[in-house]
């Protein structure tokens, strides 16, 4: 699938598996709880994440997000990865990656911020944010951007970003199974998983179905979590 595609299937895993992880009588003490603001902030790293897996892909649209670092750093990966749609679009990539962003944090928290800039600049990218023609613009355009975002996170309790993380990759691996090439979820066993309701990528089905669905769930989903949360401020105060 595209990148915008795989954008919108992070946002909306993120926004239905926060309400499943909230549930007290269901996770009692290991329940998550978060702020509107943390919502958002795990909508977007995992939009970003969702475009992870892509980074095999040396001609792909997050392989110009950060001009040519990216381009060559996504040109080697596909090389160690055995191509495009090889290691990386796979379950172990998307456990190894939350693990990493949950060592990072622990461990170098500079390269944490460092990873999370980049992970957000990948869902910008995805999303749509580049002009057509202007690599150089287009890279500043998502620095900036991505900058400005990262920054607003910085007061945030972020201990839920490695889950995140994990889930957005997860989303893609499962959004490119739909179509007919299928991924290596289990690898490094070769076997691939493939059911192709989507014939082609980029092509009807995804723009004028997929995407659609992806934005009105996003949208459905948003509205549920901002009404609980004003719920439940209502009955505590009460």
């Amino acid at each position: 699938m595209m990148g915008k595609t795989h954008a919108l299937s992070g946002a909306l895993a993120w926004l239905a598996a926060v309400p499943v992880l909230s549930r007290d009588e269901w996770l009692g003490d290991h329940a998550i709880h978060l702020s509107p603001a943390q919502l958002a902030a795990g909508a977007v790293v995992c939009a970003g994440a969702a475009l992870l897996p892509d980074v095999d892909h040396h001609n792909g649209r997050i392989a110009n997000t950060f001009g040519p670092i990216t381009h060559t750093f996504c040109k080697w990966v596909g090389k160690a990865s055995g191509g495009h749609r090889q290691a990386t679009h796979s379950i172990l990539f998307a456990v190894a990656m939350g693990w990493a962003m949950d060592w990072l944090a622990t461990n170098l928290v500079y390269g944490w911020w460092a990873a999370l800039f980049v992970i957000v600049g990948f869902g910008l990218r995805g999303i749509g944010l580049d002009f057509e023609g202007k690599e150089p613009q287009s890279a500043l355009a998502d620095c900036a951007v991505a900058g400005i975002a990262v920054w607003a996170m910085h007061d945030l309790d972020m201990t839920f970003v490695g889950f995140a993380v994990t889930l957005g990759c997860l989303a893609h691996v499962a959004g490119d199974c739909l179509t007919p090439r299928g991924c290596p979820v289990l690898w490094p066993f070769p076997w691939r998983l493939d059911v192709p309701v989507i014939p082609r990528t980029d092509g009807k089905v995804e723009r004028w179905v997929v995407a659609p669905l992806l934005t009105l769930g996003i949208a459905v989903m948003a509205i549920r979590s901002v009404i609980g949360e004003v719920t439940t401020r209502w009955l505590t105060k009460g």
